[in-house]
């Protein structure tokens, strides 16, 4: 997902990557707008990415998954990016609301406030409901993954599925408190997205996490 529009003047946010894991931690801590729960959310979400690479990286060469060989492959790439895109919606999140926090600073009447803000509004719903989307792939990813993949590494796949839906859930929460800020239609249309988006990345992790047990 490329960079949102509407996000001209908005302070430059420094990659999560550039982070060491202490420093990601103290800036989340931080008494500032962001990072927050929308990078919390998005960092998860490439944990779990990152944990079920791991989980099909030591399944890729074993002779008792030789016949699924190539749909290991496929995951391991399809893994990479999904990982990739959480840390980029972790940082458009945390632009997109960012810019939401500054224009609002500004008199109702202000020009560029009345120009820009609609747009970072929307950006704020559509980036996590863009999150939530890609931790549904993850699971299902996760839910293909858990009968052709080593089976000594049922407890990390189960983590991954866990993860992934607290990312999903978690981005569900960036999406409701943003919605205020939207017009009634658009209110509904992301609402209706985002519910069922949840809905089905709970079965899907209830059904993955009991195929680990």
């Amino acid at each position: 997902m490329g960079p949102q529009s509407g996000m001209t003047g908005t302070p430059s946010t420094p990659s999560l990557t550039a982070h060491t894991f202490g420093d990601l931690l103290t800036s989340i801590a931080a008494k500032t707008p962001t990072p927050g729960g929308g990078a919390v959310a998005g960092s998860v979400g490439a944990i779990a990415a990152s944990l079920a690479h791991m989980v099909v990286a030591y399944s890729v060469g074993k002779k008792n998954l030789a016949q699924h060989q190539p749909a290991l492959e496929s995951a391991s790439k399809q893994l990479i990016r999904m990982r990739e895109m959480y840390v980029q919606l972790a940082e458009e999140d945390a632009a997109a609301y960012g810019l939401v926090n500054e224009l609002q600073k500004l008199p109702e009447t202000d020009a560029r406030r009345v120009a820009e803000l609609p747009a970072a509004q929307r950006a704020a719903v559509d980036v996590p409901l863009a999150a939530m989307a890609l931790s549904v792939e993850l699971l299902r990813l996760c839910e293909a993954l858990q009968p052709i993949t080593n089976a000594y590494l049922k407890s990390d796949l189960g983590i991954a599925t866990v993860l992934a839906e607290a990312t999903n859930r978690s981005s569900a929460w960036n999406v409701h408190i943003n919605l205020t800020g939207l017009s009634a239609d658009q209110q509904g249309a992301a609402r209706e997205q985002f519910l069922k988006l949840l809905e089905v990345g709970n079965a899907i992790s209830r059904k993955v996490e009991a195929a680990c047990r």
